[in-house]
């Protein structure tokens, strides 16, 4: 790694007031969850859709049961504990040195690490509702259940997470802007900032930014600095 850039990075964090957090997928595959989107030849024989596909609005409307299949097997990770990268953003929040952390992620490992200020993006899947009466459940009654889950009033019970075709509920990109906006450091990491309206709220930011994924972004030419490394080695080093 990229000593001297780890030192820089440590440096600006200390000066900092107000710095954020924003994190992809590579935050969480750290922690051995992976990346739905990659595609391997189990996944494959397994399913003639493509996965952008499955977890649409769509496909959950008029195919539940291949939804809560795929949902189950590849979306969900109960036993995933947090990473070096979930602690040491917790660490840093807890004294003072982070604002919040905005999260395009949806299976909670910031708040299992301490992290209090999240926005989530793309929702939780700890979070879960009958569409029939609004009655919330708990992760625990989808991992249960066989087939599409049902509520006690026989409606389908749906994780609160963001499909394709599915608007963001504007009240948290709205606050995540908000701490994006006032930040005097924004810290992003483990995402490629393909997935928008997600990576817009980095483009609008025009304070100092580093990036840290292990591969090119579309804000390195713009970023004050760039870290080429697995995010959770990087966040564990940084001097604070």
């Amino acid at each position: 790694m990229d000593t001297q850039a780890i030192q820089q990075l440590g440096n600006w964090l200390k000066a900092s007031r107000s710095a954020v957090f924003f994190g992809g997928a590579g935050v969480s595959t750290e922690s051995g969850i992976p990346d739905f989107r990659s595609q391997d030849g189990l996944y494959a024989q397994e399913w003639p859709w493509p996965p952008e596909q499955i977890v649409s609005h769509t496909f959950l409307t008029r195919m539940p049961e291949e939804f809560f299949r795929f949902y189950r097997q590849r979306m969900l990770a109960p036993d995933a504990k947090p990473n070096p990268a979930h602690l040491a953003l917790a660490r840093w929040e807890a004294e003072g040195k982070l604002t919040s952390v905005v999260t395009q992620n949806i299976d909670g490992l910031h708040q299992a690490a301490g992290s209090r200020r999240v926005w989530e993006l793309h929702g939780s899947v700890h979070r879960n509702h009958c569409v029939r009466c609004g009655k919330a459940y708990p992760l625990q009654t989808i991992l249960e259940s066989e087939g599409v889950p049902r509520c006690s009033c026989g409606g389908m019970i749906r994780p609160d997470v963001v499909l394709y075709e599915e608007a963001l509920d504007q009240r948290v990109p709205a606050g995540a802007m908000a701490d994006i906006a006032g930040a005097d450091l924004l810290i992003v990491g483990g995402t490629s900032l393909a997935v928008y309206p997600a990576a817009g709220l980095v483009e609008r930011y025009r304070g100092r930014m580093v990036v840290i994924n292990k591969t090119p972004t579309p804000q390195d030419a713009r970023a004050d600095l760039v870290i080429a490394a697995p995010i959770g080695q990087v966040l564990a080093a940084v001097p604070v």
